[in-house]
């Protein structure tokens, strides 16, 4: 398995996970679905996350994370999967509102956000308890609590 991670820090006194911790939440939402993959996953501020969920999804409200699925033109291979914009401070704020530690709720947000980047979605009731049920057992993986439940 060749995951390939780009962590790019947009935002200065957060607290940030380890990119050993960034890599290990992605192979393990791509384990046994990927062999090869890239992404970039971008830790942007409140501002720049308010501008892009407005830009892309219509909403004018900073989000925890935003997903970019990489579509390659007609004719082009790529491993590329595509980009996360993840919001440090709404997942910090997240955390402390969920009673949910902060490493348990970056790594929600990064394993959501990249089976986002691999078609999984929760439009519908039926493929939100999907990926849900997905999550919660990748979570339990990481001996994190389902996060779907209130602490």
């Amino acid at each position: 398995m060749s995951i390939d991670v780009d962590i790019q820090i947009a935002v200065e006194n957060q607290s940030i996970p380890e990119i050993t911790e960034f890599q290990h939440w992605v192979a393990l939402a791509l384990e046994n679905r990927m062999n090869e993959a890239e992404l970039c996953i971008r830790i942007v501020s409140s501002s720049e996350s308010q501008e892009l969920n407005k830009t892309w999804r219509g909403k004018d409200k900073p989000t925890n994370v935003l997903s970019f699925p990489f579509e390659a033109p007609p004719g082009f291979t790529s491993a590329m999967i595509g980009d996360l914009a993840i919001c440090a401070e709404v997942v910090a704020t997240e955390a402390q509102e969920q009673n949910k530690s902060l490493t348990a709720h970056w790594a929600h947000m990064v394993i959501h956000g990249v089976l986002h980047l691999i078609g999984f979605d929760h439009i519908k009731d039926a493929d939100s308890e999907e990926m849900e049920a997905l999550e919660i057992q990748l979570l339990a993986q990481l001996d994190i609590p389902n996060p779907y439940i209130s602490a």
